[in-house]
């Protein structure tokens, strides 16, 4: 149901798929922040945020029948790309500790501030679960 796009002769991306094709329910997770189930911020470092951000999602695509293995693509809202930057294997740890090995299409983009002031980063995903 899950389809990983590599044009030929294109380099292979590292932690991330340059596009998908898939079938079925498509669901839609809205921007998730580091915050827990009860909105409050437990750390404000940016590889712990990201790490409960992405529990966020895994917790919302489970409500309907999802996990990981069904996203297809993820937006990242950074508000300092030089940490993530310098973070980069951090953040790949935790990011396979929640998502494991699955990485569908993303984008990364730095952002001047998100709504929540202790927000470092917020991710949107889209998943599509088999019928």
């Amino acid at each position: 149901m899950y389809k990983t796009l590599q044009p030929e002769g294109w380099a292979k991306p590292i932690g991330y798929a340059n596009g998908v094709s898939a079938r079925g329910r498509t669901v839609f997770v809205g921007g998730q922040i580091g915050w827990n189930k009860d909105c409050k911020f437990e750390s404000d470092d940016l590889v712990d945020q990201i790490g409960q951000a992405l529990e966020n999602i895994v917790s919302v695509l489970a409500c309907d029948g999802g996990g990981p293995e069904h996203i297809t693509t993820i937006t990242w809202y950074l508000t300092d790309r030089r940490d993530y930057l310098a973070r980069l294997r951090q953040i790949g740890e935790t990011y396979r500790r929640v998502m494991g090995r699955h990485f569908p299409a993303m984008t990364a983009v730095e952002v001047s501030a998100l709504i929540e002031d202790r927000a470092k980063v917020e991710v949107q995903a889209t998943a599509v679960i088999p019928d």
